[in-house]
């Protein structure tokens, strides 16, 4: 684990989509501009980011992990789980709402500004990707990352996925040890 004790999240503008219940008709959604500031100020939050939407570890395991034991971290006094992706806001939208996402907020990084500001952005052209988010967690405690578990092995054109230590569990337990 890293710690960054007293390091601070990027402030940057997340470009998301939310349901606008005023609007009727087959696209019942508008923009809404979501700032750093908006998401961690005042707040306990995990993030865990991942290299993207509908790949096979990501919806088969990483999201749905966070998504599964929800009630496990606001227990432990988390007032939310953001999945961090260098994906568009309607892709994040559909993977969402194909995996049946209820709890965990998809927060689209479109631009990768938020990952390449947090030294994440890693170039994933051996796996026709592009610029994508390495894969991390972090706790996040009113806007100071306090707790940081990057995959091992971070380099661009990465060979394999690693997926050991962002993880749902590893993330409880350092809740845990810290509430002990």
């Amino acid at each position: 684990m890293l710690n960054p004790v007293k390091t601070t999240v990027p402030s940057v503008v997340f470009k998301t989509r939310v349901r606008d219940e005023s609007v009727e008709g087959p696209n019942p959604f508008r923009w809404q501009d979501l700032s750093s500031d908006e998401i961690f100020a005042g707040k306990k939050v995990v993030v865990f980011a991942l290299p993207g939407a509908f790949t096979p570890t990501c919806s088969s395991t990483h999201l749905p992990g966070y998504e599964a034991k929800y009630e496990e971290f606001k227990a432990l006094g988390v007032d939310e789980i953001y999945c961090l992706s260098v994906n568009d806001a309607f892709t994040m939208f559909q993977w969402g709402k194909h995996l049946g996402v209820e709890k965990v907020k998809l927060l689209p990084d479109g631009s990768a500004r938020f990952t390449r500001l947090m030294g994440m952005l890693v170039r994933k052209d051996n796996l026709g990707f592009g610029d994508r988010s390495w894969r991390y967690s972090m706790l996040v405690e009113d806007g100071a990352i306090t707790a940081l578990f990057a995959e091992p092995g971070m380099s661009d054109d990465c060979p394999t996925d690693p997926f050991e230590v962002s993880d749902a569990d590893t993330m409880l337990a350092h809740l845990k040890a810290r509430a002990n």
